[in-house]
């Protein structure tokens, strides 16, 4: 029997402010536009983390079952450790992006019926980043989905639900985002370039090699911080709050300048979705202030 602690664990919790974070940051644009709602803040929330946990099973069911995780360095899998079987971690996922579906409905029925395909778009990447026959995570292109989805669509989607109009800022914002979660991905796929490469897996720090994946990685967190910078132009000077991040920025870099690897990287794996949320709530208060 699987335990709960094991199912939790599962779900990879260290990687959820990925999926809280642009709702801060999207609720915080609505904000300094006059029309937050909690209500649609919520339900975003719930989408964005529903998303979150789906993906992160759906990606253990299928490295599990093709036996990428067989040997990992990071935190145990379900289905490659042997902790559940395959067809209850896959069922698990489905029931994730099924809760997802029902919040984006609504969500949907009170704004736009668009948001729908929007968020079935989104639930089919979730789905092939690692699963179906040509996963596209085992191509590179997994920080460019993250980017997309966990960046520019949930920022401007969380404020698109709350303003029901375009709102420039949000954009600004979605960069900010998107940059520092693709900079979790990017950690975490430094951390496994050696049995991920063993393992064909062909992700996109496989393919940069070592030095440009660490190169890329604080490139993400300058373009990050320099997209708070711009929204204290194009929105609310206390937009700069978010800067307040910076020194768990430094901190993360220097691990990954430092050439720290394998095991020496989940802490840093942590400490990046630690740098997200920190920035984001910051940078979601100054908005809201502004």
């Amino acid at each position: 029997m699987t335990t709960v602690a094991e199912w939790v664990e599962g779900a990879r919790p260290r990687t959820l402010p990925a999926a809280i974070a642009p709702v801060l940051v999207g609720s915080g644009v609505a904000a300094w536009a006059g029309s937050f709602r909690w209500g649609a803040a919520l339900l975003a929330l719930v989408v964005a983390l529903a998303v979150q946990v789906g993906v992160n099973y759906a990606n253990d069911y299928s490295d599990g079952v093709r036996g990428t995780d067989d040997d990992r360095v990071g935190p145990r899998r379900l289905v490659g450790s042997g902790l559940a079987a395959p067809s209850a971690v896959r069922s698990a996922a489905l029931l994730a992006f099924g809760i997802a579906g029902v919040a984006g409905l609504a969500l949907a029925i009170t704004t736009s019926w668009w948001l729908l395909l929007v968020g079935a778009v989104a639930i089919a990447a979730a789905w092939t980043y690692t699963g179906g026959p040509s996963p596209y995570g085992y191509r590179g292109l997994g920080e460019a989905s993250v980017f997309l989805f966990f960046g520019l669509v949930a920022v401007i989607g969380t404020t698109y639900v709350q303003t029901e109009r375009w709102v420039g800022a949000a954009l600004v914002g979605g960069v900010a985002i998107g940059a520092l979660a693709c900079a979790i991905l990017v950690v975490n796929n430094l951390r496994d370039i050696p049995t991920d490469a063993a393992a064909g897996k062909r992700t996109l720090a496989v393919v940069l090699g070592d030095l440009r994946t660490r190169q890329l990685y604080l490139a993400l967190l300058v373009v990050a911080l320099a997209g708070v910078a711009l929204l204290a132009v194009v929105a609310t000077r206390w937009a700069l709050l978010g800067l307040g991040a910076l020194p768990l920025a430094v901190a993360s870099a220097r691990a990954v300048l430092g050439g720290a690897r394998g095991p020496a990287l989940v802490p840093v794996l942590r400490d990046t979705g630690r740098l997200e949320l920190v920035l984001a709530a910051l940078l979601a208060l100054g908005l809201a202030v502004g």
